[in-house]
């Protein structure tokens, strides 16, 4: 499992339409590829569900406390909204209003609408018309602040919920929660898939936002997601009318990612799965760098030698790379120099660097952790934030887009103003693990304009996006 990153530094918890005759044209062919082993040796450090939390809260979301806790500087959610351009938008009641972002996660968190309070009341922002929870796979288990697994599943899904609400705070937010942790290979997926299948047969939402991934090796070739249909929720989406858009993170070990044990990483180049899937948006991480009058530039995110974060050898950065078990689908025929014959990710970025973290505040039991603000970052901070930007691009049209893929490279080679270039940076990361220690670095791809396998097509413009994906013009 591959999620944004939220917890200490032993991070322990993640950080993750078409017709049905276009859609066989989208998906590109399944390449038959087996798993490969994961590398020996004792792990360097954990990951779980993609969130990185400082060593302990603050009590209030200050830039001092920030600053004090090791980081550059924090983002707040009005940093947010001015980096992606969004004023214009909320000017013209344009907020997600009418649409629905469905959020899912392993175990959720007990605290969420209590937390989300606190969090709009902090940076006033209004409370979204409505925060349903619901567990269609089954009943979760009792919460327990003893469990690293489950409470790092907590702040995913705190990570999650505030950060789309910030996009797109006139949306609704359906929280699915699910009662197995998703880790690597197919656990956890059939009860993802289950509860996705139930918010499609019952048209819930109109984008699915997925915080987490697992690295392709760990499973045995597509077979295996056929197998145990874990492809069918995205094929189904895909096939409707209107249908949801759905997304997932690329991961936040630059071109590294563990093995079956969840501990051990690849010494290649590896990538991962669903936002590897042709029907999947996979979205990557930036940083957001502040310059002057508000504004701000983005470039690829890479804390891998970051000394804040560690010893300064972890790999943290964007996930990205080529797919071994897809091949190229049709609209990323225009990138063929980048992608070759593979289904290259991740699709579009946003804001998901360890450097500059956002703030969130959790107060769900976990042990020796006190309720507060907690800095968090990684793809699971971008993946929900784009999915605001679906929301709002929904309201814009009237109804949900579907696969939007094909739009966001169509805007790219035509340039268009929505698709914001990021063009310095890269997914290199470097690691130790084994034993004797070992130190690895695994090179990875460098920021571009036009289309990289650390950033896509590039980040957002979320005045012109909005219309753009809509496939109308923005108003003067």
């Amino acid at each position: 499992m591959r999620k944004a990153k939220v917890a200490r530094l032993t991070v322990g918890a993640t950080a993750l339409a078409v017709g049905v005759i276009a859609t066989a044209a989208l998906a590109g062919s399944p390449v038959s590829k087996s798993a490969a082993s994961a590398t020996a040796g004792a792990p360097a450090i954990l990951i779980r569900p993609g969130v990185l939390h400082p060593l302990a809260g603050m009590s209030t979301p200050s830039q001092a406390n920030c600053v004090a806790a090791g980081y550059y500087h924090c983002i707040t959610p009005e940093d947010v909204e001015t980096a992606y351009n969004l004023a214009p938008l909320y000017s013209r009641g344009i907020t997600g209003k009418g649409e629905t972002i469905v959020i899912v996660d392993s175990f959720g968190s007990p605290t969420i609408k209590h937390d989300l309070a606190a969090f709009d009341k902090q940076f006033k922002l209004p409370a979204p018309p409505s925060l349903k929870i619901i567990t269609p796979a089954g009943k979760l288990p009792k919460w327990n602040a003893d469990d690293s697994d489950m409470t790092g599943w907590g702040g995913e899904t705190t990570l999650d919920v505030e950060y789309a609400h910030t996009i797109a705070p006139g949306a609704n937010i359906l929280l699915v929660e699910t009662p197995v942790s998703e880790t690597e290979g197919v656990t956890g997926f059939p009860q993802i898939v289950e509860a996705e299948n139930y918010v499609l047969k019952h048209h819930l939402g109109d984008v699915i936002s997925q915080s987490f991934s697992a690295t392709e090796e760990t499973f045995a070739g597509v077979g295996q997601l056929d197998r145990y249909h874990l492809r069918s929720a995205y094929v189904q989406a895909a096939a409707e009318q209107d249908g949801p858009t759905v997304l997932a993170a690329s991961g936040d070990s630059g071109v590294a990612d563990v093995g079956l044990n969840g501990e051990t990483y690849y010494t290649h180049r590896v990538t991962s799965w669903p936002d590897s899937d042709p029907l999947v948006t996979g979205v990557g991480g930036t940083e957001l760098v502040a310059g002057k009058d508000d504004t701000y530039t983005s470039v690829a995110w890479n804390d891998s030698y970051n000394p804040h974060l560690g010893d300064g050898t972890v790999p943290y950065a964007s996930g990205g790379g080529l797919s071994v078990l897809f091949t190229r689908p049709s609209y990323q025929d225009g990138v063929e120099n980048v992608v070759g014959s593979a289904r290259g990710v991740p699709d579009v970025s946003m804001s998901g660097a360890c450097t500059s973290p956002v703030f969130t505040y959790q107060s769900f039991p976990q042990a020796d952790t006190p309720a507060g603000w907690y800095p968090a970052c990684g793809t699971s901070e971008a993946t929900p934030e784009f999915a605001g930007i679906v929301a709002l691009a929904d309201q814009v049209a009237g109804h949900a887009l579907g696969v939007i893929n094909p739009t966001l490279y169509k805007l790219s080679a035509e340039k268009a103003p929505g698709i914001v270039p990021v063009t310095s940076g890269n997914n290199t990361v470097t690691f130790v693990q084994g034993t004797p220690a070992k130190t690895y670095t695994i090179q990875g791809f460098k920021a571009q304009a036009g289309y990289s396998l650390v950033d896509g097509v590039g980040t957002v413009n979320g005045w012109y996006l909005a219309y753009e994906l809509a496939c109308k013009t923005p108003p003067e």
